[in-house]
């Protein structure tokens, strides 16, 4: 299905004007025919019993919205000027997720809950934004929440974002698909999942991210940018048949599962420890290979080799130590 532009011009102001024109003369007709001709008057009671119908054909529409009109069935065309129209009467407007709520800009649950409607003789409850068929052509944004997927390693993660997206094609949208809107957020969860799973959370050894049969340095929280790239991409190829755009993917939220989160927390602070301790050792390995170096070149001691081992291992204990060392003064001869 392609969409077409339905070819109506907006004289919809027009078309109230003679509708209320239409009225007055059939209001005037019969009061002035009811003692002249019968037929004067049958004519001026069937305008005043049918002179709505043309005020089915009415429409108005806002910038960025579009209204997809179908007569008896079949695809007539979509309106997207801004504008006040009058259209085929009988010409219906379709759009099957008019009443559809998803957690995005525009669709709250305060403004659904404004515009519920009581229906009291059937005692259903109906809302009044089924009615308004008409499809925003606006950037909105989606957001589905937070879900819980195992990383590449199988570790619990969990993640969430938000997807700015916009209808393209009105028809696609209306007639491929059953409800563009809950598609989309399907297609959302789905490709989230297919590319979450391919990241570790952290920078893993021998871990291909790329599926070039190299590893790399890839993970969810260092390659943000790259995986909601390719979470936009995923997407994209799945609802190019519902007749959406994605502009744009944003990872809005990440971290551990909470029954893994302590674990990894005390894993985290672990590495972050020994990393610190190796550059320790390494500065304080450096400091004693140069005090060695200079006491030889100024040959103010000669040390034996194993005196030079008790001053590294006094040296090593002083400078990687975390407490502050106390010294012992030796008043007695070097041996």
């Amino acid at each position: 299905m392609t969409e077409k532009i339905y070819k109506a011009r907006p004289n919809g102001a027009a078309a109230l004007l003679g509708i209320i024109a239409m009225y007055f003369a059939a209001i005037i007709l019969l009061i002035v025919g009811a003692g002249i001709s019968r037929l004067l008057t049958v004519i001026a009671v069937l305008v005043l019993i049918l002179g709505w119908i043309p005020l089915c054909g009415l429409k108005v529409l806002r910038p960025q919205e579009a209204l997809v009109l179908t007569l008896f069935g079949k695809y007539k065309g979509t309106i997207r000027e801004a504008g006040f129209y009058c259209v085929n009467p009988f010409c219906t407007a379709v759009n099957p997720a008019a009443s559809t709520k998803l957690a995005q800009s525009g669709e709250s649950k305060s403004s659904t809950l404004a515009t519920t409607v009581s229906l009291t003789a059937t005692g259903t409850t109906v809302s009044a934004e089924a009615y308004n068929k008409k499809i925003s052509l606006k950037a909105m944004t989606l957001n589905n929440g937070i879900q819980k997927i195992n990383d590449c390693l199988g570790n619990p993660v969990e993640i969430g974002i938000a997807v700015i997206w916009r209808v393209t094609d009105t028809a696609k949208a209306v007639f491929n698909v059953d409800n563009y809107k809950e598609y989309l957020s399907l297609q959302c969860d789905s490709a989230l999942r297919n590319i979450v799973r391919l990241y570790p959370y952290d920078v893993a050894i021998n871990v291909d991210t790329t599926g070039d049969g190299m590893a790399d340095e890839g993970s969810l929280r260092g390659s943000a940018e790259l995986v909601a790239d390719r979470i936009k991409k995923e997407i994209q190829s799945k609802v190019n048949e519902a007749g959406l755009e994605i502009i744009e993917a944003r990872i809005t939220y990440l971290a551990y599962a909470p029954e893994i989160a302590s674990v990894m927390l005390q894993r985290q602070q672990a590495s972050a420890i020994i990393d610190a301790r190796k550059m320790i050792v390494d500065g304080a390995v450096g400091m004693v290979e140069m005090a060695l170096e200079r006491l030889n070149e100024k040959q103010m001691v000669q040390l034996d080799e194993e005196r030079k081992a008790a001053m590294v291992s006094n040296l090593l204990v002083v400078l990687c130590g975390n407490h502050d060392a106390q010294p012992v003064v030796n008043s007695g001869s070097l041996y």
